[in-house]
This record gives C-alpha cells, sequence and structure tokens, in this order.
C-alpha cells in the first residue's frame, strides 16, 4: 500500500497488484496507443483519464468499458484489473484502476460531462495546463507508472 494526500488534503490509500477488499463504487480507465494516454476533457475539471461510477446492476468491467466509450467514442478490450485506490473523505470512496486497449475509435456526441478527447504522452500529460486536480497527485504517477510496465 501506498499512502499519500491528495490535493485536496485527503488521505488517499493506493494498491497496486492487491484485489479490493471491497467492492468499489467507482472506476478509472487508462488506455495507450502509440505511446500516447487517452484522456477525456472534462468540462470543469480540464483533461483527466476516463472513468466514472458503477451504475446500478453494472459490474465494474462493464462500467470501464461504458465510461471509456462515452466520455471518448473509443471501444476497448476487456479491461484489465492492476489497482485500486481508496480516498478518505467525509463519505470515504473506492475506485478501481483498470487497463485496457483500443479496438476501434468512433464519433460520438460528448455528453453532459465532456467536450472531447485527447491522446498524449506522459510528458504532454503531465505539461496540459488544463491537467485536472485528479491528476495532479503523486498517487497518479504511480499508477502510469505501474500501468507502463505491464
Amino acid at each position: 500500500m501506498y499512502s499519500f494526500i491528495d490535493v485536496n488534503g485527503l488521505q488517499v490509500d493506493l494498491y497496486l497488484n492487491e484485489q479490493p477488499t471491497k467492492t468499489c463504487g467507482h472506476v478509472l480507465v487508462l488506455v495507450k496507443k502509440d505511446d500516447k494516454w487517452l484522456c477525456t476533457v472534462h468540462k470543469r475539471r480540464g483533461v483527466e483519464f476516463p472513468g466514472g461510477k458503477v451504475e446500478l446492476n453494472e459490474t465494474s468491467v462493464q462500467a470501464a468499458k461504458r465510461e471509456v466509450y462515452e466520455e471518448t467514442g473509443v471501444v476497448i478490450t476487456q479491461p484489465q484489473w492492476f489497482a485500486y485506490y481508496e480516498v478518505h473523505d467525509t463519505i470515504p470512496f473506492c475506485k478501481t484502476v483498470f487497463i485496457a486497449e483500443v479496438i476501434e475509435e468512433r464519433a460520438v456526441p460528448y455528453d453532459e460531462e465532456t467536450i472531447g478527447k485527447k491522446w498524449l504522452t506522459k510528458a504532454a500529460l503531465f505539461n496540459e495546463p488544463n491537467l485536472s486536480f485528479y491528476m495532479r497527485d503523486e498517487g497518479m504517477q504511480k499508477i502510469i507508472e505501474r500501468a507502463e510496465q505491464l
């Protein structure tokens, strides 16, 4: 386990290569193609990896596929779990982290939260001026480092 304080001052516990001990209600999906990472452009938060909430009667794998498609138009392979993290907020929450590959890209109307997608190298990602606060903490760097080893 790797613990850190995020940009909002909350304790986060990151587990790499450890199965979640509870059901996580959120997903985060890392998709890489040609040395670039798939990002969505959130209307309020900025550039971040696709992800979101697991809906009622949906598995985390189904949620991962759905969120990536809804936010970017990218159809992905079966997502592979490789990490999860817990955020110790007033109402704590857990997020499962997946990695997947691209099957195809489709043009889709973006939803109410996103306005596009970007493919960014690791260097470009961390130099992105509109980078979401979710992407700015040391835990995300650890997640990307681990994903690059897979």
